[in-house]
């Protein structure tokens, strides 16, 4: 209720109204905003994604890497044990005056180095735990994992993981990546703002319709002349602006453009890490096949050396230099292995996980998320 003066006498004024207006999207102005804000929703999910995959990469690569460490320590616990028989060898040879005493200091010096080895693996082992607990949301402090040894590495046959692996993939397996996704979406995006500040150049239309009631008295309501309505268009257009909206529109397809080059660039990134990641899957299998083949000559070389020893032929040291060159190819087997699997789990990242753009929300999801 208001109060109004008529002739210097305040009288009051009952009043109830209601106003409905519409712009018309004659331009394409309201359209191609939410064309752009859909768009900018969908790129944020494409992006949320690719942090996910990002995160299970390096989550899958801290694993494979703790099972090649879990492998070298395996490793290097069965040569400590025949080290030590080495040792006890030596030891009784030097007594029975076979052998010089400075064969039992060079076994002992190689059973300690190989024991300094493995306790260092401790640390490479301690810090993978940790970091896959962080990945997982567990605290590390009370986080424990049992890990088998990459028993892979020194087997005639590759992983079937890897094997599976295909040797070329085609283009289209690229449309699954999310950060391309992402990049599509940001490009629909700024071609919308272009179409939004190219309808700045036109006059917006409101179409408006007001009624209500008005009178001094209740009563008087319902009676015709305190009725009123009212129904126009109304017209709002910037004549003058200095180059306002030009410039707005130049910044927008500015936008634009350098959305485009980013898209192409994250697209021919991403066949790049493909290509990049097969080609060493392949070097890599190849490499692995070639230093199995040089374990088995070193291990072949040490049987036939600690024969010799054991005949009084040869000096400990022959043996020394053979049974180090026999555990660092087993360790480098190790090593080529673990790249191996990380460049399988790169690949499979660069493939987008299995991820495709139907995970996208939809525009009427985006909508009943507004």
């Amino acid at each position: 209720m208001l109060y109004k003066s008529s002739a210097g006498v305040t009288v009051p004024d009952y009043l109830i109204d209601a106003q409905i207006s519409w712009e018309p999207d004659l331009w394409g102005r309201i359209s191609r905003a939410v064309e752009g804000g859909r768009a900018e929703a969908q790129a944020s999910a494409a992006d949320l994604q690719s942090a996910i995959l990002s995160m299970q990469a390096e989550l899958a690569t801290n694993y494979f890497d703790l099972r090649g460490v879990v492998e070298e320590e395996r490793l290097l616990q069965a040569t400590l044990q025949a080290y030590d028989k080495a040792l006890a060898l030596t030891r009784d040879r030097f007594a029975g005056g076979v052998a010089a005493e400075s064969d039992v200091a060079q076994a002992e010096e190689q059973l300690r180095a190989t024991q300094a080895q493995l306790i260092d693996l401790e640390t490479a082992r301690t810090s993978l735990v940790n970091a896959i607990a962080i990945l997982v949301g567990e605290s590390p402090s009370g986080f424990t994992l049992d890990v088998a040894p990459l028993n892979e590495a020194h087997s005639p046959r590759p992983s079937a993981a890897l094997a599976a692996l295909p040797l070329s993939v085609p283009s289209a397996l690229l449309e699954r990546r999310p950060d391309i996704a992402a990049a599509e979406r940001r490009v629909a995006e700024a071609n919308a703002r272009v179409g939004v500040a190219t309808a700045a150049f036109f006059p917006n239309l409101l179409l408006a319709a007001t009624g209500g009631l008005e009178a001094t008295r209740l009563s008087s309501w319902l009676e015709a002349p305190s009725r009123f309505w009212s129904l126009g268009p109304q017209l709002a257009f910037t004549v003058l602006d200095f180059g306002g909206r030009a410039a707005a529109r130049d910044a927008a397809r500015a936008a634009y453009d350098e959305s485009v080059a980013d898209y192409r660039q994250t697209v021919l990134t991403a066949f790049g890490q493909v290509e990049d990641n097969l080609n060493a899957l392949e070097v890599l299998r190849r490499e692995g096949e070639a230093q199995r083949d040089a374990v088995d000559a070193a291990q072949r070389a040490l049987g036939k050396v600690s024969n010799r020893y054991e005949n009084g032929a040869i000096t400990y040291l022959s043996v020394v230099v053979t049974q180090a060159i026999v555990l660092s190819d087993q360790r480098t087997a190790v090593r080529i292995e673990r790249r191996r699997m990380a460049a399988s789990v790169a690949l499979v990242k660069a493939l987008g996980g299995g991820w495709t753009t139907t995970a996208l929300p939809a525009p009427e999801e985006v909508s009943r998320r507004d």
